[in-house]
């Protein structure tokens, strides 16, 4: 299966993005509900002085590396390259923020006091913090990154603790008012579908005015169990009644999702990941289902399925944090009402800003990669 050409579309939508600005700055977006201290690390292959190495390019050699010290013991140098805010909710409410939209975020940022990190990121939008932030120890290589979590603090994000140092009515307020809601990080925060099924019965009957938009992406379920992940892509499809509901995934979870509904995820191609995310869409009927492999993205949305190359690059600056921009970006699309097709070429877009820069683009920045695409 050939890609298709988007020189048009991209003309176009730079066009349609940079007209909408005035618009997107009226815009809200109640994100959460993780936060993270990144520490961005490369892994050394050979020191050659105090000052100067070569990295280890590629997770495979890194993997050789360990099986080799199997019985014997090694060591790894890592160099950190960039201590940052991280979580997928802040990475994409930040996201979200330098579009210009007015953000407001829950999350565990620090408590009482937010951990200096996030001190920028409080500056851009409005922060709440509940409890204090997980750590990530981000191995990034060319093809790919691991991701060392240290998560004892995350437990703490739970509805009883929402009500109590966030509050019911505050939460019910800002739920039932933003444009864009985003869960996110499912996987991490364990009590994430206890909160989302408090929501739909304590939070959810009560909400008028139109139908809004709510994001959510379960991160890696890998080492949650089945029943687990069941449970929360029920819960996820019955937001759909309140919500046009848009669930992201990469290449990695949707065949992970594909792998517990039961269906068929041999066929790593383009073509058999086109014909999973139609098969999971059947079974999770949500408004959009997207997966974003590295090189491009695919939705089944409700004016049908479409597939996007993105700007790739061999070599990124960073790649932690590339989905959450992709996400910030099509949820954006969604917002203005752009197709789906359009949808996916903003997302991939902010992705691919991102991942040159280590900076989220405003408007305009994606309106200058969309008119100077990559070859």
């Amino acid at each position: 299966m050939t890609l298709p050409e988007h020189s048009e579309h991209r003309k176009h939508t730079a066009a349609e993005l940079l007209a909408a600005a005035g618009r997107v700055s009226q815009m809200t977006a109640f994100v959460g509900l993780d936060g993270f201290v990144d520490d961005i690390l490369h892994v050394v292959d050979k020191r050659e002085d105090a000052d100067k190495y070569s990295r280890l390019p590629t997770i495979a050699q890194l993997a050789e590396r360990l099986a080799g010290a199997a019985g014997r013991s090694t060591n790894i140098e890592l160099v950190s390259q960039l201590n940052k805010l991280g979580g997928n909710g802040p990475i994409m409410a930040n996201a979200l923020a330098s579009f210009g939209l007015k953000v407001t975020y829950l999350g565990i940022l620090g408590y009482p006091n937010l951990h200096p990190v996030f001190a920028d990121f409080a500056k851009r939008a409005e922060v709440h913090s509940i409890a204090e932030p997980g750590y990530t120890d981000a191995l990034e290589f060319e093809d790919g990154k691991i991701m060392l979590g240290k998560h004892q603090s995350l437990k703490q994000m739970n509805w009883e603790n929402i009500k109590a140092r966030f509050g019911q009515e505050q939460f019910a307020a800002k739920f039932g008012s933003a444009d864009l809601i985003g869960f996110v990080n499912w996987t991490m925060i364990t009590h994430m579908s206890d909160i989302w099924a408090a929501v739909l019965k304590e939070i959810c009957p009560a909400m008028k005015g139109p139908r809004r938009k709510l994001f959510i992406d379960l991160a890696d379920p890998e080492k949650r169990t089945r029943a687990d992940i069941l449970r929360a892509l029920e819960l996820v499809a019955a937001f759909q009644e309140h919500f046009d509901v848009v669930l992201g995934l990469n290449e990695k979870e949707s065949m992970e999702i594909g792998n517990t509904l039961g269906l068929s995820t041999a066929n790593h191609s383009l073509e058999g990941l086109l014909k999973l995310s139609q098969e999971i869409h059947q079974r999770v009927r949500v408004d959009t289902l997207v997966v974003h492999p590295t090189a491009y993205a695919i939705a089944s949305g409700p004016d049908g399925t479409a597939v996007v190359q993105g700007p790739f690059t061999p070599k990124p600056k960073i790649t932690t944090g590339a989905g959450d921009h992709f996400n910030s970006g099509f949820c954006l699309g969604k917002l203005l009402g752009f197709t789906t097709e359009r949808c996916l070429l903003i997302g991939v877009t902010t992705s691919g800003f991102y991942v040159r820069t280590g900076q989220s683009p405003a408007i305009p920045d994606l309106a200058n990669l969309l008119h100077n695409w990559p070859v």
